[in-house]
């Protein structure tokens, strides 16, 4: 193998990760909907015990950029009502929200009672985007570590589960996925600038996630990663991860079951892999 072609074939491995789903197919759009079906009547149980026992629940999306986040909420919200799932995508911050404490606009979007709220991006983009592009400085950047893990234990304590997702695709993969989207009309409105000019920064973007991850993955709020080059069973995957850290009441234990290990992993584990 040349050079070159050892830096091709690096360079086309997930953050670096595999393809995401093993030696298995992709999931066929049958045996997705039906375990789609079945997953979707327990989000239903949980969300009426969230709702009786008053519980606080927030879920963090992030990812590369066209890994399916997106995708995997819609998943997740598509039969559950939206005043006990509310999902949360905040666009760039306002001139007031810079001059203000960095992790202030999150928290009057946390969880209340009986509500689970699901954070599409988060405070994480300080750590990603934000650095990656040189929107924040070297001092904001190390601040943004050492209070990430506090406030998490913060909001922990204060009895909200958390859940942190991490999202992963190969470099070929998610180029494909900006080909469509730039061809489809209904797809356009997915695709940035920001999103296009990361395309040439990977490198930036993997060394980035791996600091993330290695500096915010703790006993209280770890990654989970989800490798997601086949959507269908990262949704499925995705879903089943999180219905798996809770005893809610008429659980299927069946239908639940165990995320595959193959595509689900905790997030310290899956760094370098």
């Amino acid at each position: 193998m040349t050079v070159k072609e050892k830096k091709r074939h690096k360079d086309n491995s997930t953050d670096a990760s595999d393809n995401g789903a093993g030696e298995k197919p992709k999931l066929k759009a049958k045996e997705y909907d039906e375990e789609l079906d079945k997953l979707h009547i327990e989000l239903v149980k949980l969300q009426e015990w969230v709702k009786h026992k008053g519980l606080k629940v927030a879920i963090v999306f992030e990812g590369r950029d066209g890994a399916g986040k997106g995708g995997t909420i819609k998943a997740i919200t598509d039969r559950v009502s939206p005043r006990v799932f509310r999902v949360v995508a905040l666009p760039a911050p306002t001139e007031r929200e810079k001059s203000q404490m960095y992790l202030q606009r999150y928290v009057q979007h946390l969880p209340a009672a009986g509500e689970v709220v699901i954070f599409d991006r988060s405070w994480y983009n300080r750590a990603g985007v934000e650095r990656v592009m040189g929107f924040c400085s070297d001092d904001d950047y190390e601040e943004f570590f050492r209070s990430a893990p506090e406030f998490e234990r913060m909001l922990v304590d204060s009895g909200i589960s958390l859940t942190k997702f991490w999202f992963s695709v190969t470099q070929a993969e998610q180029r494909t996925r900006f080909i469509i989207r730039q061809v489809d009309p209904v797809r356009q409105w997915k695709l940035s600038q920001i999103d296009l000019e990361s395309l040439d920064k990977w490198n930036d973007y993997t060394q980035a996630k791996e600091a993330m991850i290695r500096r915010t993955d703790t006993e209280w709020a770890p990654w989970t990663t989800v490798k997601s080059n086949d959507k269908k069973r990262a949704r499925i995957n995705a879903m089943r991860a999180f219905l798996w850290r809770f005893e809610y009441e008429g659980k299927d234990a069946d239908i639940v079951g165990r995320p595959d290990p193959r595509i689900v992993q905790r997030g310290i584990v899956a760094v370098g892999d």
